[in-house]
């Protein structure tokens, strides 16, 4: 690293979890983040701002000022622009020395797979079923570690699914696929903006510890955080032996 990086990770490095080699590895490594609104906001920030050294961002969709109450990504200047070129606007502001791609187009499996095989880590900020479902399958086949996160209304929810190692969950172990699922959508039913901001920070907290190999994250658990009464509550997620996609013989 050269002097201006030390000065600007100063606060990783110090930590002894951490350390040079920890903060070496952030800048060596990639992370995929899939949606650019409420959610990948704060990940694309604190992962850039952490000093993540590729960040893959997709979205098909642009911004609208109704966005801007909680994807602080965005801007009043930024309206109409593909929210991964806003987002690649914003970030090389928090983070020059790091290469942001964007992706703007509506990917099918294959193709997304084929930007999946090079990162390390893949952080779902969706907000629909079909795209979990597909991220899901992705990292599984990849065997990618897979950091996922929702929130809608004062209500949000975390986990990790690490297939890596062979005994963790997927996503269809917890939500089976029912092919009849209700959306809950933020245009519809409306989302508190900070509660956004928490559950996108814990996704990325949580891909950092990935990188790095540090503390426990949340393979094999669940959290969920109701805003309004700020309590969290873990539940255990177990691996399904009839899951069609991780236990599928």
């Amino acid at each position: 690293m050269q002097d201006n990086q030390l000065e600007r990770y100063s606060r990783h490095i110090l930590l002894p979890e951490i350390e040079y080699a920890g903060q070496e590895k952030l800048l060596n490594s990639h992370a995929l983040i899939v949606g650019a609104g409420g959610l990948g906001s704060p990940v694309a920030i604190y992962l850039a701002s952490s000093g993540v050294g590729t960040l893959t961002v997709c979205d098909f969709d642009d911004v609208d000022l109704s966005n801007l109450q909680r994807q602080i990504l965005h801007s009043e200047s930024t309206i109409g622009i593909n929210k991964a070129v806003s987002a690649k606007h914003f970030l090389n502001k928090v983070n020059l020395e790091i290469n942001v791609i964007p992706v703007e187009g509506k990917l099918d499996i294959a193709s997304m797979k084929k930007i999946a095989i090079n990162a390390d880590v893949i952080i779902d900020c969706s907000d629909n079923f079909t795209t979990r479902y597909a991220l899901n399958q992705i990292a599984f086949d990849l065997k990618k570690p897979l950091v996922s996160g929702a929130a809608i209304k004062f209500e949000g929810q975390l986990s990790v699914f690490d297939f890596r190692n062979p005994l963790s969950p997927c996503y269809e172990c917890l939500f089976p696929d029912t092919q009849d699922d209700q959306e809950l959508r933020c245009s519809d039913h409306g989302v508190f903006a900070p509660l956004v901001g928490m559950i996108g920070s814990a996704q990325a907290a949580e891909a950092i510890k990935i990188l790095l190999s540090i503390g426990e994250t949340l393979v094999g658990s669940l959290g969920t955080l109701n805003i309004k009464s700020m309590k969290w509550q873990m539940f255990t997620v177990k691996k399904d032996p009839a899951c069609k996609v991780c236990s599928a013989k």
